[in-house]
């Protein structure tokens, strides 16, 4: 028979009143590159397509007509290590980007993992405060997570008829009369943070 611990992550968070934290309302906003940042981008990018450009022109020129004098060894050299300057450092801010984006991945997958978290106390606390049985809390979690009632039959090893009858005394000691209104009553209170003082 499936229990709490097996259906959602274990542990506890809650608020000095006893109850889950709140998640805020407020969207979260994605950092926006500064203009200079932008433009110091824009020139390296420029600088590296001229670095190939060059490296295109220095292999194919010749042999299209495109150059009818040889450059100097001197400006070759000051440009292939110029675009090797520009490929190092393209690499450089390459792998700073990805590490970034690595680490803005991973803080994401912690938010989740804390909300959802936060989401599972909640429940916890609703069932008890309804005062539903161990089975029911199990019945309810399932409501929640949108299985239908063969699923949750052939989960709990039971029969569709106990499923049926645990769901009807879970509506009635919610206040609520469907599935539908009873997966609302976490979604209102997770949009509408708690009040100060309660």
């Amino acid at each position: 028979m499936p229990t709490d611990a097996q259906l959602s992550p274990a542990g506890s968070v809650r608020t000095s009143e006893g109850r889950p934290p709140a998640p805020s309302t407020t969207a979260p906003r994605a950092p926006r590159a500064s203009p200079w940042k932008r433009l110091g981008l824009g020139i390296l990018l420029v600088g590296q397509l001229a670095c190939a450009g060059f490296f295109v022109y220095d292999l194919f020129g010749g042999q299209l007509g495109l150059r009818s004098s040889p450059i100097s060894w001197v400006a070759r050299e000051l440009i292939q290590l110029a675009a090797l300057s520009g490929m190092i450092v393209g690499v450089l801010i390459t792998t700073v980007a990805l590490m970034r984006s690595e680490r803005r991945r991973a803080a994401a997958e912690m938010e989740l993992a804390e909300l959802s978290l936060a989401f599972h106390d909640l429940m916890q606390s609703r069932f008890t405060d309804w005062g539903l049985t161990p089975a029911e809390k199990d019945v309810a979690l399932f409501i929640v997570k949108g299985f239908s009632i063969q699923e949750i039959s052939s989960l709990r090893e039971t029969s569709d008829g106990t499923v049926k009858a645990q769901m009807a005394a879970i509506y009635r000691k919610a206040g609520v009369s469907s599935r539908a209104q009873l997966v609302t009553l976490f979604i209102d209170h997770l949009i509408e943070p708690f009040p100060d003082g309660a």
